[in-house]
């Protein structure tokens, strides 16, 4: 090797000295989600695995995992430091969980702690008040009327209607068009304006005390698929304290031994979009290429 050569590489790798400290400070750290499951109606142990997947291989987000006891077991044990995440998903729908757990999550929500309500999520806990202005709507769990209005869309316009009824229903599982309502939002800003999900269930009717929410985007329930003939909310945000809310009813995992609900960009992405804005009120996730556009 030559002096001027030496001398060159010299210089390369003081350089690279120098630099490399600042690129690795300037590296975003990924942001600590905690996926919250443990018992559901639905195949829960199947859906948390595919969550935190599609979160760490986000690049985006490091995901963990807090499983309850199972039903009917000691919920006193149960108390994931939420304090530790700036995201919670929720994929829970089950027992009650212990008054100190009950406070600490809604102190994490009310100090501005993200949450995603993830689809049967919003069939839980009925009678417990601040879990529904959180969720913002719920269906199941003999929810009607008292529980506040349904919400819809009907001519281009939202609605909420008092009438009285049951809170929460599906027809058969099927695919889907979905259209944005909200386009500027950061979830849903560079979405296509309608696209098609894949096969899943189509929640209806839900209800609840909808204070501070969003529809982002909606889906005819058809009634050829028995639903209910109405455009219904599938994506939704909600402000509760300092908090920021994602509520996506797609998503269903049940015992089948494919998954086509949550397998598709329409999920992936509205997924991992409404987990960013929940965590940091931002969206820096581009839309795939692959977003289907029809």
């Amino acid at each position: 090797m030559t002096m001027f050569l030496r001398k060159t590489v010299q210089k390369v790798l003081i350089l690279c000295l120098i630099f490399l400290p600042v690129a690795v400070l300037n590296a975003k750290d990924p942001i600590k989600v905690l996926i919250l499951t443990g018992q559901n109606n639905h195949n829960w142990k199947a859906s948390n695995v595919i969550l935190q997947k599609y979160l760490n291989e986000s690049g985006v987000f490091a995901a963990d995992i807090a499983t309850s006891p199972d039903k009917g077991g000691d919920m006193s044990s149960f108390r994931p430091d939420f304090s530790a995440y700036k995201a919670v998903v929720l994929d829970y729908n089950g027992d009650a969980w212990s008054d100190e757990t009950n406070k600490a999550f809604l102190e994490y929500v009310k100090n501005g702690g993200g949450v995603v309500v993830y689809h049967a999520a919003d069939n839980a806990f009925r009678n417990w008040k601040e879990y529904n202005e959180i969720i913002g709507l719920g269906g199941w769990e003999n929810r009607d009327e008292t529980d506040g209005p349904y919400v819809y869309y009907s001519d281009g316009k939202e609605v909420r209607d008092t009438s009285p009824g049951p809170g929460g229903s599906h027809g058969d599982k099927h695919e889907y068009k979905i259209v944005v309502r909200d386009k500027k939002h950061p979830i849903t800003k560079g979405l296509p304006e309608t696209w098609t999900h894949s096969k899943d269930e189509l929640y209806d009717r839900l209800r609840g005390p909808a204070k501070n929410l969003t529809v982002l985007a909606t889906a005819y329930s058809a009634k050829e698929t028995r639903g209910t003939g109405r455009d219904e909310p599938m994506l939704m945000v909600i402000k509760w304290g300092k908090g920021r809310i994602f509520h996506t009813v797609l998503g269903h995992v049940g015992g089948e031994s494919t998954h086509p609900a949550v397998e598709g960009a329409s999920f992936i992405v509205t997924f991992l979009r409404g987990t960013e804005w929940a965590a940091t009120g931002k969206v820096t996730q581009k839309v795939p290429d692959d977003f289907p556009r029809k």
